[in-house]
């Protein structure tokens, strides 16, 4: 799948999204090693800390179906907004040099990677080993 297409299955994700309370819909789409896309969007939730980013829904999807690894992720949302702390954490566990697309909805799109928006970021080799 082009990266194009990528984005175009991240935002066909983002109209499914549950957005009530912020009204910010966000898609996204993940590209497994094996060519295999998981889709993925924002679920909102009364109680706020019970909601799930799009990227980690698509992340948790595909490890789900026993993929672990990644190639690409494109994430949109209206403003090209980029991937919260907490999803950058779960990318850098699985993928740290794996390609991040960053489009908004009038087709802007910016290409960076994980590391890139994590610097430092904390890694298994970071835990102490066991036994």
């Amino acid at each position: 799948m082009t990266d194009d297409k990528l984005i175009a299955s991240a935002a066909a994700a983002r109209e499914r999204a549950y957005a009530p309370y912020s009204n910010f819909k966000v898609g996204a789409a993940l590209r497994g090693k094996s060519g295999r896309v998981y889709a993925g969007c924002n679920v909102e939730n009364a109680a706020y800390g019970a909601s799930m980013c799009a990227e980690r829904t698509a992340i948790f999807k595909a490890v789900s179906e026993g993929e672990r690894e990644f190639e690409a992720i494109a994430v949109v949302t209206e403003n090209g907004a980029s991937p919260c702390g907490s999803c950058r954490q779960v990318m850098m566990e699985f993928a740290p040099d794996m390609a991040v697309l960053i489009a908004d909805t009038q087709g802007h799109v910016r290409a960076t990677t994980v590391r890139d928006l994590l610097p430092d970021g904390f890694t298994p080799d970071r835990l102490p080993r066991r036994g």
